[in-house]
């Protein structure tokens, strides 16, 4: 339709009074035929040269008037257009695709462009896209901060609907008219934007710093802690140096003769500073709980994790160990039953360990259930031991099924060689017992057993059964381990050792004398432990078939179709790889129900543990491992790009 202009309201009523005046007339005449005929005869005359001169006056000064109007409202628009021109804040208009049609000085001299750029806002703020303005979503009116080289501005943008324009005229009225235009200001938030930022870095995070070794290395100076607070740039500093102070307390010389560590809690951006220093609680913790020289910053939203890289430093002192033990009879001697858990996939040291907390259990009088569901092939000689031995009770090693119909109110778990509750042999458990008593060798990670009773977490430790061999010392005096007991608590030691070649210190050893004393047979075990020819070969091959990774990293997939425990050949694929020269640390991926396994082997030069936490997994600085999906081949990729940009980040050399 032809779009047409037309008066309306008190000029188009103002216009035509006269014709109105005239059907007035009209109407007066024909009273006066019935008064006198020939008077109303001359008065019509009248009124047919009145309505002709009203008509043609009209039509004629009508277009005359409108231009006029438009004329006035012109000027009227160029006033106001000269106002908006002027105006200290940028404004600008668009239309309905974003592209620019009008802009006043300010826009012009804020984004650097001459009176005459007409192309999309797109090309000066890349963020405000087409599918972003108002008329493409559901707002007629959005706000969104945008960046201008070194500017911040908040930009503000309105619908303005030509139509309603029309509508709302008091002169004119517009037929036609449904596109829209967009204004467009900003505001110059970059001084709010720095002194915001500015009060951000000087807000305070805080921080607690342990002396890990310092009883050992300055004998006569007991354990010292300080509490340090410093602003939040300060923090930006440290994390750009990767927490190099790490390293530059490793080099304080005073006399002593084992290098000291450091361990580094830091909390920031908690709501206060109370919250910030509980922050700092829970990293120190973590950091302490992961073996010490590192630094772990807490977040509400996460948690950062930085050095690690040294061996753990072992404690000389049994102290602790005898207070956990005191705390953990103390806690069994008021329950009526105790369950005992590993991770899923258990292994020699979780069932070592469930043996060990069985055994003082049984010790106190308690009833005890080991938790286990898959029974891997080199778990099966250690279990058979149990099973159909008239010694222990038929429901001594029970399923997660099982556990959770038979569990009652006043029963304790007690989880072994795993503090990630995610991966333990049934989480479910976790939710039924309100006493949880935690035993663990491996670092602590984000994820942890939450509301423990009691936690005893050593990473210094060899494995949990060396924790536990310790703990049954102090149990009780009438305490007697039988010889599969003890055999299973040797063997935990033995295989995650590596036969006493990795991780072992004087109290590795001590534990070990102390299991020889109590019945374990290093024959028998070594027994247990035999490959079959599928086991072997798989093994070799898997070694044979292995990559030498920038020289350094050997990386390689083990292929166990015809073994029943092709995660556990993977592993010892990967211990066998350090002895080739020249390798760091090694990686074997292994398929196993439809899951990729790697396991992650190092001597000292390389903290697997720092690699597989990359990967979603953890353990230790020389022994750890983690879980992936998809194919072996991705699984390869995902380890080599790992490996590469920790060496680009400098966590690898």
């Amino acid at each position: 339709m032809k779009n047409s202009v037309k008066l309306k309201g008190r000029m188009k009523s103002y216009l035509q009074s006269s014709l109105y005046l005239g059907f007035l007339l009209i109407a007066v005449d024909v009273l006066i035929y019935f008064i006198d005929y020939r008077a109303g005869l001359v008065l019509t005359c009248f009124i047919i040269f009145y309505l002709a001169i009203i008509l043609s006056l009209m039509f004629y000064n009508k277009p005359i008037i409108v231009n006029e109007l438009i004329s006035f409202a012109t000027q009227y628009g160029q006033i106001q257009r000269r106002l908006l021109r002027d105006l200290d804040l940028p404004h600008a208009l668009l239309d309905e695709s974003g592209k620019i049609i009008w802009t006043n000085i300010a826009f012009e001299r804020a984004v650097n462009k001459d009176r005459g750029y007409r192309k999309s806002i797109t090309s000066l703020f890349p963020s405000l896209t087409r599918d972003k303005l108002p008329g493409n979503t559901d707002e007629n009116e959005i706000e969104l901060e945008v960046d201008y080289e070194e500017s911040n501005y908040l930009a503000k943008l309105k619908k303005i609907s030509l139509k309603e324009m029309a509508e709302n005229s008091d002169i004119i009225e517009a037929k036609g008219y449904d596109g829209y235009l967009i204004a467009l200001y900003l505001f110059d938030e970059t001084a709010l934007r720095i002194a915001l930022q500015e009060v951000d870095d000087q807000s305070l995070a805080v921080g607690l710093i342990y002396l890990d070794n310092y009883e050992e290395a300055l004998e006569s100076v007991e354990e010292d802690k300080y509490l340090v607070v410093m602003r939040k740039k300060a923090i930006t500093v440290l994390q750009e140096n990767r927490f190099d102070l790490l390293e530059d307390v490793k080099t304080v010389n005073i006399g002593n003769e084992m290098a000291v560590t450091i361990s580094i809690g830091v909390g920031l951006n908690g709501l206060s500073y109370a919250q910030n220093y509980e922050f700092a609680r829970n990293a120190i913790d973590l950091a302490l709980g992961r073996g010490g020289d590192q630094a772990v910053m807490k977040m509400p939203e996460n948690v950062m994790y930085y050095g690690g890289k040294s061996q753990q430093v072992e404690k000389s002192t049994r102290v602790k160990a005898r207070v956990k033990a005191h705390a953990l009879k103390e806690i069994i001697s008021i329950k009526d039953e105790i369950y005992v858990m590993g991770h899923r996939m258990g292994d020699t040291d979780s069932f070592g360990a469930a043996v060990g907390i069985y055994r003082i259990a049984k010790t106190l009088g308690k009833q005890a259930h080991i938790v286990l569901n898959d029974i891997t092939a080199s778990m099966q000689p250690m279990v058979e031991m149990f099973r159909n031995n008239g010694d222990y009770e038929d429901d001594m090693i029970v399923n997660s099924t099982q556990a959770l119909e038979m569990i009652g109110n006043n029963a304790v778990l007690v989880v072994v060689d795993v503090n990630k509750p995610s991966i333990t042999e049934c989480p479910e458990l976790l939710r039924h017992c309100k006493s949880i008593v935690v035993f663990d060798h491996h670092r602590q990670g984000s994820e942890v057993i939450e509301n423990a009773t009691l936690s005893y977490i050593e990473a210094y430790a060899s494995s949990t059964c060396e924790m536990v061999s310790e703990i049954l010392q102090y149990i009780s005096d009438t305490l007697r381990i039988k010889s599969e007991e003890a055999d299973c608590l040797y063997a935990g030691i033995m295989i995650d050792t590596n036969n006493f070649m990795t991780k072992t210190g004087v109290r590795t050893f001590e534990a070990a004398a102390f299991l020889r004393r109590s019945g374990a047979d290093v024959t028998r075990v070594h027994k247990m432990f035999r490959d079959d020819a599928e086991e072997y070969k798989a093994k070799a091959d898997a070694v044979s078939q292995a990559e030498i990774y920038r020289q350094s990293y050997a990386i390689t997939i083990c292929r166990g179709e015809n073994v029943q425990s092709p995660t556990v050949i993977g592993a010892q694929a990967a211990n066998e790889l350090l002895n080739i020269k020249g390798v760091k640390a090694s990686f074997v991926l292994t398929a196993y129900n439809g899951v990729i396994y790697v396991s992650a082997r190092s001597i000292d030069e390389v903290n697997v543990q720092l690699v597989m936490e990359r990967m979603g997994g953890g353990g230790h600085l020389n022994v750890a491992g983690c879980q992936l999906d998809g194919s072996l081949e991705t699984g390869i990729a995902t380890v080599k790009g790992t490996l590469d940009t920790m060496i680009e980040e400098g966590e690898l050399s």
